[in-house]
């Protein structure tokens, strides 16, 4: 027996859940995600989320409330006599009206090993700290954030320099197997929640545009695990004097190195920068208005010379 869902979403990492569960033979009754925001090079048209143009496609009805406080969108969603409702990285606050509002309550699908990494961007905060494991986990949601009691875990490996898309993806293939077995053990009333501990709680803060800017000042191994933990969105970034100018480069993949200076000196021609403490060697950069490219072809328009010092 299906059981009739109520998906809340909005980026591509919800996607591959939506689909398992449709995949699954489940009745998604309505999907719930952000209202279209302005894109485009003008940012004039109001483009749907992945989420949304997702649904259309399988003829699932889109709901794009900008808040679920109004009692009128409470009762729509009640209206849905919905079994539960997933949840997976939807960015609205669920008040108790909708999380009380279907059979069996709403289920998170969320990415970091709860306690640690509680809030909006585990993925990207695992890694800026040098973490090295994070995972996916199942929670049926309460008021708090992040805090309900934790279903299911599928654990993962970050190694040394993969990229927060890289751990994205990852996580979200494996959020959608995850999902399909919470909740099909949700069906079979054979679910087991376990409460979250006390001890190790840390929050995931939303990514500031100060965060962005590299500083040289910083250990080696803080400005990798920045370059890497914000690559490829929103993206690190440094200035560099490109013949008379001084431009924005966009960093995107960067590996440790060997080598000592000033913070900020170019150590050789191929890019690897002295820090506070070591040193980098940036190996995936772009410039304004253009596409990413490897150190050796970014160095051939660019010529940073060695000696120089990035600020």
């Amino acid at each position: 027996m299906s059981l009739r869902i109520v998906f809340m979403g909005t980026p591509d990492f919800s996607v591959p859940i939506l689909n398992a569960l449709i995949g699954q033979g489940h009745e998604i009754v309505a999907v719930y995600s952000q209202p279209p925001r302005p894109a485009g090079r003008r940012g004039l048209e109001l483009t749907p989320s992945p989420v949304h143009r997702n649904a259309e496609q399988f003829g699932i009805e889109v709901r794009t409330p900008k808040s679920l406080r109004d009692p009128d969108e409470q009762q729509a969603f009640i209206d849905l006599k919905a079994d539960v409702a997933i949840v997976v990285a939807y960015g609205l606050i669920l008040p108790k009206e909708i999380l009380e509002g279907t059979r069996l309550g709403c289920y998170n699908g969320h990415a970091s090993l709860l306690p640690r990494w509680r809030g909006a961007a585990p993925i990207q905060r695992a890694i800026m700290a040098g973490d090295l494991e994070t995972g996916i986990m199942i929670m049926k949601m309460d008021e708090g954030l992040d805090t309900g009691p934790v279903a299911m875990v599928e654990k993962i490996n970050i190694t040394a320099d993969m990229t927060a898309g890289e751990l994205h993806d990852q996580l979200s293939m494996a959020g959608a197997d995850l999902m399909v077995r919470a909740v099909a053990a949700l069906e079979r009333d054979s679910l087991t929640l376990t409460p979250q501990l006390d001890e190790g709680v840390t929050y995931a803060s939303k990514i500031t545009k100060v965060e962005t800017r590299i500083d040289w000042t910083q250990p080696a191994i803080d400005v990798h695990n920045r370059i890497r933990g914000l690559a490829p969105f929103p993206g690190t970034w440094c200035e560099m004097e490109i013949g008379d100018d001084l431009e924005r480069i966009k960093l995107l993949r960067s590996v440790l190195a060997t080598g000592a200076g000033a913070p900020g000196t170019v150590l050789d021609e191929d890019l690897r920068i002295a820090c506070g403490e070591g040193a980098v060697r940036l190996r995936t950069l772009q410039r304004a208005g253009g596409k990413a490219m490897d150190g050796q072809e970014f160095q051939r328009g660019a010529k940073v010379a060695q000696g120089t010092r990035l600020p």
